[in-house]
């Protein structure tokens, strides 16, 4: 399944609107400044994409734009919240997506200044791009996710070999995706899933409008679903532990609020916040 340009979004969750009466621009850097917001999926005037000559948005308000992970969704809009009141000259601005697709996003440019993955192997493979070394702030672990009610009774990893039951799993190369078939592989169960989704929140979605009986999701996007699923734990023992690192990117016209940001969420405040949403420390 061809991979989906992630909708960058408000702290607060409310997509970015597009601004209507707007005039082209002929040539020159106006045209080239939106042209990379085109490319980040955002139609908004040049001050929302990287801002003015110097570094900042009008009334010297600096935005920050965050490439996050799609299972960072709820944590991140509150994280953002959080941060802004406590750095009053900062707006936080997020594009959640699939790891992968985030990564690609980097190294084609689009404009973004943090990057915050949920594997440490995707975020290797763009050291190149990072502007310091990238620092692990939350862990994660795998569940299985069902109709409610467990229809099906699913019990276990093996359950999902079963010819009765519609699976549905992220694609291998989404860090959740990698990180099922590892603990499919271990426990030698053969899975052949209807669909493979370009994110955990896909393959969340999938079960709760029933066009999957059973999937593997992060234990915190079980949480978000609430009562739209059924969650059924995998022992620690079968588990694959995830590692969320973040770094500021090299190409950021804020390179000191993007590395201030990325410090904050190994703090307290932050370490709260993701402890609260059912993130393991780091």
């Amino acid at each position: 399944m061809p991979e989906t340009p992630p909708i960058p979004s408000e702290p607060h969750g409310g997509p970015l609107r597009e601004l209507p009466g707007r005039r082209r621009s002929g040539s020159g850097p106006l045209r080239a400044a939106l042209a990379a917001c085109a490319a980040l999926g955002v139609a908004a005037p040049l001050a929302a994409c990287g801002g003015g000559a110097h570094g900042s948005d009008g009334g010297g308000t600096t935005t920050l734009r965050v490439l996050a992970a799609a299972s960072l969704t709820d944590v991140f809009q509150k994280a953002g919240t959080a941060y802004e009141k406590a750095h009053p000259g900062t707006r936080v601005r997020f594009s959640f997506a699939g790891s992968q697709a985030l990564a690609a996003q980097v190294r084609e440019g689009v404009p973004a200044d943090v990057l915050a993955t949920a594997d440490t192997k995707t975020m290797d493979g763009v050291r190149g791009e990072t502007g310091a070394e990238p620092a692990v702030f939350a862990t994660n672990r795998l569940t299985l996710v069902t109709a409610p009610g467990n229809p099906h009774r699913v019990r276990a990893l093996k359950d999902l070999a079963r010819g009765d039951l519609k699976v549905v799993l992220a694609a291998a190369k989404v860090p959740v995706g990698r990180y099922g078939q590892q603990v499919l592989d271990r426990q030698g169960v053969a899975v052949e899933p209807v669909s493979r989704e370009v994110n955990v929140r896909s393959v969340l979605t999938k079960v709760e409008m029933g066009e999957a009986d059973a999937g593997i999701v992060y234990a915190t996007d079980a949480a978000v679903a609430g009562g739209k699923v059924a969650t059924v734990r995998i022992p620690a023992a079968q588990n694959a532990p995830a590692s969320y690192p973040a770094a500021p990117l090299k190409s950021s016209r804020h390179s000191k609020e993007a590395a201030a940001f990325t410090s904050w969420l190994r703090s307290a405040k932050a370490q709260k916040l993701l402890r609260e949403a059912g993130f393991g420390k780091p």
